[in-house]
This record gives structure tokens, sequence and C-alpha cells, in this order.
């Protein structure tokens, strides 16, 4: 069965094209059955009918071809010249009336940043640009004092545009030292609040660019500047805002029932769920040891002296549903 001829362009000659018409060349004619399945050849001037006898092609000399098809280039290249005025013509008186044209250069409404100097930087330019509002969620637990030296003064010269600025951590910060006296030593609108959980880090600046994660180990990142995504991720830290417990400037209590802490409370919830302590920790933004210590003081209060009795016990108990 005859292989189909696919279409090319004459400077992609086919393999079968390039056989016949080598052949052609070398025997000065070949039969025009011997070229049926290579009609490129015809229709690029390769090959042409003899005058004496129909059932032969001659090949054409590669040194006359080849002006001949430079020719055909130059004219479509002309033709498409001629387009591109008219082109311009119909057009130009429109532009003036286009007072404000969208700019070419604008930036893309999803950049991936790889790399912490890459993110970094892309960072610190949103930091200078904020007018309005900056919104920030730090997961984990305390924050290193050498990270948040190097944060006070980006964030001082927010305040001190006049920006407000809200940051959303978890509960193992709210007593966290360094953090306590980042934010005492900051003049301005600032606030911060703290939930068991957060989203992974965030940040929102004016609710037009916003900056996620786009890996586990934090180096690659997200600039979005897509006004859908950024306004969802606003939403979602609004409603978290929401949710937290104040921290800063001034701090809600965090008040027991019947013996049982938020913070154990929070635990209770994952262990009934089937975490491991690693897994407690890991959610909750503490270290293992300290999850364990107060895995241990639920398990005192609610004397369990296993941890297979402990998941029972809060199952039974009322601690996961307080209004209860």
């Amino acid at each position: 069965m005859a292989v189909q001829h696919v279409p090319h362009t004459v400077e992609q000659l086919c393999g079968t094209g390039l056989d016949v018409y080598t052949r052609a060349l070398r025997a000065g004619r070949i039969r025009s059955e011997d070229a049926e399945e290579t009609p490129c050849l015809v229709d690029f001037g390769l090959l042409h009918p003899s005058l004496d006898d129909i059932r032969w092609l001659h090949p054409t000399a590669p040194a006359v071809a080849l002006p001949r098809l430079l020719r055909t280039f130059e004219d479509h290249i002309e033709d498409q010249r001629q387009l591109e005025a008219r082109l311009t013509s119909a057009l130009e008186p429109f532009i003036a009336l286009d007072a404000e044209p969208e700019s070419v250069e604008e930036a893309p409404a999803i950049t991936v940043l790889d790399g912490l100097e890459r993110i970094n930087a892309a960072i610190e330019r949103s930091m200078r640009d904020v007018t309005e509002e900056f919104l920030a969620v730090q997961p984990g637990g305390t924050r290193p004092p050498e990270a948040l030296a190097e944060a006070f003064p980006r964030d001082q010269a927010i305040l001190s545009r006049g920006c407000r600025m809200r940051t959303l951590y978890q509960h193992t910060t709210r007593h966290a030292l360094p953090v306590l006296a980042h934010f005492e030593q900051l003049d301005g609108d600032a606030e911060a609040r703290t939930l068991d959980e957060v989203t992974e880090r965030l940040f929102v600046f004016d609710r037009t660019v916003a900056f996620i994660p786009a890996s586990g180990d934090r180096s690659m990142a997200l600039e979005l500047r897509h006004p859908g995504l950024v306004e969802y991720f606003a939403t979602t830290f609004d409603r978290l805002w929401r949710l937290a417990t104040p921290m800063w400037p001034q701090a809600a209590p965090q008040p027991s029932e019947n013996g049982i802490t938020p913070r154990q409370r929070a635990i209770a919830t994952l262990l009934v769920e089937g975490l491991t302590d690693a897994e407690v920790a890991a959610r909750l933004g503490m270290n293992i040891r300290t999850a364990r210590v107060h895995i241990a003081k639920l398990a005192t209060t609610l004397g369990s002296r296993s941890r297979a009795q402990l998941g029972y016990l809060i199952s039974q108990s009322a601690i996961l549903d307080p209004e209860a």
C-alpha cells in the first residue's frame, strides 16, 4: 500500500523526494510513475515533464532551481511587507484614540521564582512598593532572632509609610520572646494573631501581589499577580484572621475549660485523627518534646494509662466539643 505524501516546505525535502531527485540527476531522467509518491518535486520545480514523452520527468539542475526558489521566497516576503504596510495604515488612526494602551511590559499573572536569591529579591521589591497593607502568614514556632533582626528595617519602613501590617502565627509563637521583642520595637500599625494551625507561608501586598511556596523546601515560590488568585488568598487570610486569637498589641487570654487548655484540645483533635507525636508537633509548629509534654499532661488529666486508652477517653469526653 502506497504511503500518503505529507506536505512540507522545500527546505525540508522528504527522504523519498531526496532519493527520487538524486536518481533523476544521476540518470538524467526518471519515469513519471516512479515519482508519483513525491509530488513535491514537481510542485517545487525540481522535476518537470519531458516535452517529447510525458512518461518521463527531467530534473531541473540545482544551480537553476535555487535562484527560482529564492525569488519565490523574496516575492512572498514582499507580499508580507505590503500587507504589514496596509495593516499599519488601517489601524494607525485608531491608536490615537486609545489614551491608555496596554503596556507590552505588563508583569505576568504567575511567575515561578527559582532559588532563594530570586525569591528574596522579588519580595524586597514588593515591600518597597507597598503603600497600604501587608498581610503575612508565618507558620511554625518562634522565628530565629537573626531573621527577625534582618526583617526589622523592612517592617519598620512599611509602617513608616503609613501601611498596616497584620501577621498570623501559630499559638506556639505566643510566648516567643524574640517575636514579642520584635513587635515591641516596631512603631506603627502592626498587629499579630495566632491559631493552632495556619496555611503555608503567605505574603500579600496591597491585595495586588501575593507570594506562596512552590516546593516543600521553599527553594521555589510563585509570585501571583492575577487579581482572582490574589483576592482568593487575601480572603483566606481575612477569614483566618477573624478566627485567630489576638497576640499583639494586646494579647487575649486562652482560658482553660475543665482543666483542658486550648493547646491540649488542639492536640487531642489531632490524636483522634490518628496522627503520630511527630506529625502533631509539625502541624502545631512545636518541637516533638513539647508535644509529648502536652500529650502527657492531657493523659494525666483524663486518667489515661496508655496511648490507646487516651484516644478512647478523648473520643468519649466532651473536650472536643466544649459547648456540649
